[in-house]
């Protein structure tokens, strides 16, 4: 028997290929995206204006019927596309309801 042979012997099985994957998207809650107030939109605009390229930051955005957290560095804020990217994460600006950072001040402040 050549290695080859031999090496599908000892290959995993799964017999339910994609059942668990599935069984998870069954779990998975939808969640309604919320509206954001005047009052939030402009803390969330005041914020945004003093994020700065290098600095870490956590945002919480809508992404696929569900809220997501994601912390990093800021990487690229493009105005045009109205994007924020953190590392490799590109992220829409009207999807974003929290934003934080060290640096960040609050509009109160």
């Amino acid at each position: 028997m050549d290695r080859a042979e031999r090496a599908k012997q000892f290959m995993a099985f799964s017999p339910l290929r994609g059942y668990y994957d599935l069984i998870r998207q069954k779990q998975k809650v939808v969640v309604e995206r919320k509206t954001l107030t005047s009052d939030t939109a402009e803390e969330l605009s005041f914020k945004f204006n003093q994020i700065k390229i290098g600095e870490i930051i956590e945002v919480v955005y809508f992404c696929k019927d569900e809220y997501v957290k994601c912390c990093g560095m800021v990487s690229k804020v493009d105005l045009i596309e109205k994007t924020l990217t953190i590392v490799k994460t590109k992220i829409k600006l009207d999807s974003i309801i929290e934003l934080y950072g060290k640096n960040l001040k609050e509009l109160d402040e």
